[in-house]
């Protein structure tokens, strides 16, 4: 059994792991509101992007449609993107994408496809690199500041030179989705080509230019809005995760703080006993 000062010891030690904790909930609370508040305020940009690009397309079709809309034909060729943070402490969030992206993985190489990698995060680099490294063509780290469109038009350029050269068929992107501070959900997307709503109305007015060359200008700027969607939902599920993880993390430290507690006086409890019990005998023998 241990002594009373190797539990005081230990106490101390878990009082200070309790102090960060706390720090680091307080801390990513603070940032979940800044972080929810720039995913929330990115989705309608992004959805009025999608239903132009829905009703652009349903007066484009056949072999006139850009290729980032209609596709190579085939599906061999398959890029996928990972999206992640570059940071851990934030429970299941991480590991859950990273999931979502060996299941993907796995079934496309299952089903004879030729399947390349680019992680965004460091959290995914290091969790598909031992199983699919040698299929990374690109890591990319997020940082420490909020995404931005600096940040993902790289990116999103690789990735276009990549499929206008004609070395992928599909690019499909997998991130996080942001439902609520409880609730963050891996999604797959597919971004090339881009998808439309099948029965989207065809178009009751005429753009000028035409609609080709609007939807060439539009689509890679697509790709770009999509990219830095997927981040800044990532970044509010990030927060969110730490927050509720920091917490967890807070009040077990207190259990584990009251139960050290309790047994370390119950040990020095015992001691004291024991040593009464040695006084008194001697004394008797005495």
């Amino acid at each position: 059994m241990a002594s009373v000062k190797e539990m005081r010891t230990r106490i101390g030690s878990v009082k200070s792991t309790q102090k960060i904790t706390k720090a680091l909930q307080m801390v990513a609370a603070a940032k979940l509101r800044r972080a929810q508040s720039a995913a929330e305020a990115a989705r309608p940009y992004a959805r009025g992007m999608q239903n132009v690009i829905a009703n652009l397309a349903a007066g484009v079709s056949g072999p006139s449609a850009p290729p980032l809309l209609a596709g190579t034909g085939s599906d061999k060729r398959q890029l996928v993107i990972v999206a992640t943070s570059d940071r851990g402490l934030a429970g299941g969030f991480n590991g859950s994408i990273v999931r979502a992206a060996r299941e993907k993985i796995a079934a496309l190489i299952a089903e004879g496809k030729d399947v390349a990698v680019i992680t965004i995060g460091r959290k995914a680099r290091d969790g598909l690199r031992r199983a699919y490294g040698n299929r990374f063509v690109e890591t990319y780290e997020v940082g420490i500041k909020a995404p931005s469109l600096d940040l993902v038009r790289p990116i999103a350029q690789k990735v276009l030179d990549a499929y206008m050269g004609g070395q992928y068929d599909v690019v499909t992107l997998i991130h996080s989705s942001f439902k609520s501070v409880v609730s963050q959900t891996p999604r797959v997307v597919q971004l090339i080509p881009a998808q439309v709503e099948k029965d989207a109305p065809a178009p009751f007015y005429e753009y000028e230019p035409d609609e080709d060359t609007i939807l060439r200008a539009l689509l890679p700027q697509n790709i770009r809005v999509q990219l830095l969607t997927a981040l800044l939902e990532n970044q509010a599920g990030f927060f969110a995760s730490q927050m509720t993880a920091m917490d967890n993390a807070t009040r077990n430290a207190g259990d584990m703080i009251k139960a050290l507690t309790i047994q370390m006086n119950r040990t020095r409890q015992a001691q004291i006993t024991k040593e009464l019990i040695e006084i008194i005998s001697g004394a008797a023998a005495v």
